[in-house]
This record gives C-alpha cells, sequence and structure tokens, in this order.
C-alpha cells in the first residue's frame, strides 16, 4: 500500500479488495467448534450493509458511537460501516466493570449509539439511565435482548450502503476515539485520524516486511491500538489473513488456531511471551503439532520485555522477538527494531515519517504523521501534550544511541528521587526479575517523614517458589547500588494490570498512602 496515495481507511479497504477480493480476509470460531472464514470481498459486503443499518438509524457525519465488544468480525464490522458514513468509532475496553466508568466513556465522547453482546448489556443499562443521547444499542449474539436491537439480522435485512450514500472523508478527519487507561487519572479521548492510522499501518508493514502473503494472529484485545494497527489495520490494507482469537487466556485455543491457518505474524505483550518461554506443557505442544511452523515474526509491544524471556523464547523455538515502542497517542508504533537483527534492550530506530528526540530531562518527544489530532474535548490537555511544532510529549524517559535506536529507561512519572539521585524503577524491576523465583515484580516511590522518597518493591513469585524476601533482599544488595535497592520488599499474589497486563502503579501508590493514612 502506498501511503502517499491512500490517506483514508475506505479508500484503503477499496483497495484491497480491489486486488484480493476473492481471499481470505478474516478466519475465526464458528461457534460448533469449527473455524468460519470471509473473503476480502464478503467483508466489504457486511461492512456497507452494517454502514446501511447505522445510516437508518440516524447515524451521520461526526457521530460518535461505541463498540463496546470482545474480538469478532463484528467489532471489524462496525467499525468499518461507520468509517463509511463518515462517522467516529469508539472502541471502549470490554473488561470495565465499573457502569460509572463506562457512562462517562460514553457521555464524554457523547456516544449516539453502542455495539455491544448481550453479557455487556447490564453495565450499558447501568450506564444508559444517564445518556440521553445514546439513542441506538445493538447486540450481536443471535438471542435477542429486549432493550437493545439485533446486528446480524439487521444486516440481513438491509442491502449495501448505496456509493451515494458514502461520506467522501478527508485524510484529518477523525476516525475514532480510543479512551487511554485510566492509570493517571480520568481517561482522556485520544483523537485519531484517517492519515494517522494509514500512516502508520504503511511504516508498520515497512519496517516488518509485511505482505499479502502474511497470517497475522489477533488474540490482543481489539480495543487496544496494538492490536488494531498491527494485527488488522495493517495485514487488512495488504489483503493478509486475520486470525482472530476470542481471548487469551487459556493460551492453547488461539496457539491451536495460529497453527491451523499457518499464522506468520504473532503480535502480545511481555507476560505472554514470559508464558510462553517457561511454560514446559506449552512448549511441548506447541512444538509436536507444529503450531509455530510458519511463524516467521514475534512482536512485542506495550511494556518493557527482559532480555531473559527474549533468550528463552529463542532457545524454545528459535525465534527472535521484535520488539517496538509507542503509545495510543502516536497510532501507537514510533519505533520498531529491524527484523531480523533485533537489538535486545533497545526498541528500534524510529519508522518511516516519524521523528524523535530528547527533552532536556530525557523524555522522549514524537513528531509524525502518527501523532494524534488530540484530545477530545480537551484543549487543555492537547496544548501540554503536543507543542506548536508537533512534537508529542510521551511521559517516558529514554536515551538514543549512536546508531539512533532509542532504549526506554522508566515512565518519568515513575522515577524515583533518593536523597537528591534519580532511580528507575525499571532498572530496579529488571534487577529483581534476574531472581529464578521472581515471576513479576513493580517498584514504587513512597513519600518518608523527611519529604524524601525511598524505594518499595512489589514482586509476584514464581509457583512453587521458595524465594521469600530476605533472599530478594540479599539478591538486590549483590545487583543494585546502595541507593537503588528497595527498603521494603513485599510479596503479593498479583499485580493490579489494565486489559493490556500493564501493571498500574497509580493503584499500587494509593494503597501505599491509604496504607499509611489508617496507621
Amino acid at each position: 500500500m502506498d501511503a502517499t496515495q491512500t490517506l483514508d481507511l475506505n479508500t484503503a479497504l477499496d483497495r484491497t479488495v480491489l486486488e484480493h477480493g476473492t481471499r481470505a480476509a478474516l478466519a475465526f470460531p464458528a461457534g460448533d467448534g469449527t473455524d468460519a472464514l470471509w473473503t476480502y470481498d464478503q467483508l466489504r459486503d457486511k461492512v456497507l450493509r452494517a454502514a446501511a443499518v447505522f445510516r437508518r438509524a440516524g447515524i451521520g457525519r461526526g457521530d460518535r458511537v461505541a463498540i463496546l465488544h470482545r474480538n469478532d468480525p463484528a467489532f471489524i464490522t462496525a467499525y468499518f460501516g461507520l468509517t463509511r458514513l463518515g462517522a467516529v468509532a469508539v472502541p471502549i475496553n470490554f473488561m470495565i466493570q465499573n457502569p460509572e466508568e463506562l457512562r462517562y466513556m460514553l457521555d464524554h465522547c457523547g456516544a449516539k449509539g453502542l455495539v455491544t453482546q448481550n453479557d455487556l448489556l447490564p453495565g450499558v443499562r447501568a450506564a444508559r439511565t444517564f445518556l440521553p443521547s445514546l439513542a441506538s444499542v445493538w447486540t450481536t449474539d443471535m438471542e435477542p435482548a429486549e432493550d437493545a436491537a439485533s446486528f446480524w439480522p439487521a444486516l440481513a435485512a438491509h442491502g449495501p450502503l448505496p456509493a451515494a450514500a458514502e461520506a467522501q472523508v478527508e485524510p484529518d478527519e477523525t476516525v475514532a476515539i480510543l479512551y487511554t487507561s485510566g492509570t493517571t487519572g480520568v481517561p482522556k479521548g485520544v483523537m485519531m485520524t484517517h492519515r494517522n492510522l494509514v500512516s502508520n499501518c504503511a511504516a508498520a508493514a515497512e519496517r516488518l516486511r509485511m505482505s499479502a502473503d502474511d497470517v497475522a494472529m489477533a488474540v490482543l484485545p481489539m480495543f487496544h491500538t496494538f492490536c488494531w494497527t498491527c494485527c488488522v489495520l495493517t495485514p487488512l490494507t495488504l489483503g493478509g489473513k486475520i486470525v482472530i482469537g476470542t481471548q487469551i487466556a487459556p493460551p492453547l485455543p488461539w496457539l491451536e488456531a495460529a497453527g491451523r491457518h499457518g499464522a506468520t505474524i504473532l503480535a502480545a505483550v511481555p507476560p505472554v511471551w514470559v508464558l510462553l518461554s517457561k511454560n514446559a506443557v506449552l512448549q511441548a505442544a506447541i512444538r509436536e503439532r507444529g503450531l509455530f511452523a510458519r511463524v516467521r515474526l514475534c512482536i512485542s509491544g506495550a511494556a518493557p520485555l527482559s532480555t531473559a524471556t527474549h533468550d528463552d523464547m529463542k532457545r524454545a523455538f528459535g525465534l527472535e522477538i521484535t520488539e517496538g515502542y509507542g503509545l495510543t497517542e502516536t497510532s501507537p508504533v514510533a519505533t520498531m527494531n529491524v527484523v531480523g537483527a533485533p537489538r535486545v534492550g533497545s526498541v528500534g530506530l524510529p519508522v518511516s515519517g516519524v521523528a524523535i528526540r530528547l527533552a532536556a530531562d530525557g523524555e522522549v518527544e514524537i513528531k509524525g504523521p502518527n501523532v494524534m489530532k488530540g484530545y477530545f474535548q480537551d484543549p487543555e490537555a492537547t496544548a501540554a501534550a503536543i507543542d506548536e511544532d508537533g512534537w508529542f510529549k510521551s511521559g517516558d524517559l529514554g536515551s538514543i544511541d549512536e546508531d539512533g535506536a532509542l532504549r526506554i529507561h522508566d515512565r518519568k512519572k515513575d522515577m524515583i528521587i533518593v536523597k537528591g539521585l534519580k532511580v528507575f524503577s525499571a532498572q530496579v524491576e529488571k534487577a529483581l526479575l534476574t531472581h529464578p523465583d521472581a515471576r513479576e515484580a513493580a517498584v514504587i516511590g513512597v513519600p518518608d517523614a523527611a519529604g524524601d522518597e525511598r524505594v518499595k518493591a512489589f514482586v509476584v513469585l514464581a509457583e512453587g517458589s521458595a524465594a521469600d524476601t530476605a533472599a530478594l533482599h540479599r539478591h538486590c544488595r549483590e545487583n543494585l547500588d546502595a541507593y537503588k535497592r528497595p527498603r521494603e520488599i513485599e510479596v503479593v499474589a498479583e499485580l493490579p494490570k489494565n486489559a493490556m497486563k500493564k501493571t498500574l502503579k497509580r493503584l499500587l501508590r494509593e494503597r501505599e498512602v491509604a496504607k499509611r493514612s489508617a496507621a
């Protein structure tokens, strides 16, 4: 795909259909233990029917429609049905349990409609009471619901949207609003444009050497930009095949699907790679059944990948993991290692069209066509995040190697100051994870009575581990400078995480504050 010629998702899909219409676009569970396949011709037909259904419901250019849904062809169909009208898709984390949080996002974006599933309707009902603008709700389950229209029967009953009714969108129109995970407070709505996404797909495809022959496994949640751009949009713009995994745990079903369809690309977050690199039972199944027979590319993102995990994957399967870096606000890919020559510990070079620089304090700043339009209805936050020259402040601290490769050291807000000295929480976590019994670690700064900070670590031990906090402290003494060592180590059963398995340090800090207030 030529990003200079194709700058909107509607044109991108049409070009793929023109060139690869009879090829398989989506493979997904049929519900009876078998797999279903859609060609690109079939996908486009369903997209145009969805657009007709949305239009009949009064959805038009600029209207926001939420998609609260697990990975499924319905997610893709609804998203592209909305783009045909110039409407804005608002993917929302289906794991949100708090109706108030759901209500906030639906109210903030002024959602006029919502596409969801029956088991998620209770939260929608609780939120909908306070949302007069939410006029239409569709469920994609075959069993009808009293307070939601049935999505698939509606598509079957309507013809495709006429070409004359399609919106002629501009590259810089908002195509989606993605709400941040809220790790720092109230979620912000990141406005993505057609240009953002199409240019990022082209840049990712170039760096990852992707083609129409690739088969991408989409098992990370589609509401998150990592999966959506790398595992859905990029293969789709090339004419590749997308294998849909409905859930990431347990892993064997989607691993078997990857094997059945000859997946060539696997994208995952570090906890998944840790599991695959250490679980002997899964490794045996993968090797015996040849599930990775065609895999040529493993991608990691959303959080730092340890050297040990990279090495373990290489020993177990002979596969290198290519690490990249980006944020929701950057579509997300900003940098990526070169396929076949990963620099372990580095997140690679900027992708085509993207520039990286460091501020005086080491904060990574990013500029390019991938940088968001801004935060929806929040000009102050937008101005704080993007300067007048278009440089986006990432909030990450890093360094740049002599060859221009980026290394991420920590989140700016996670840096700890101990008696005036900087301590990167990521460095302490990395040291802790070299202990054989430490499975996960999270490090925060805890204020002390003198107004300084001290280092505290939370550690999840491997199953059957015999280690204790004394052993972990000894390990830190052997591997860290004195001022970087945790003054307190707490062994916990699990760490609080968001949908992408990223540790929510905000919650750990809040717990510490509450604990000290109660003492």
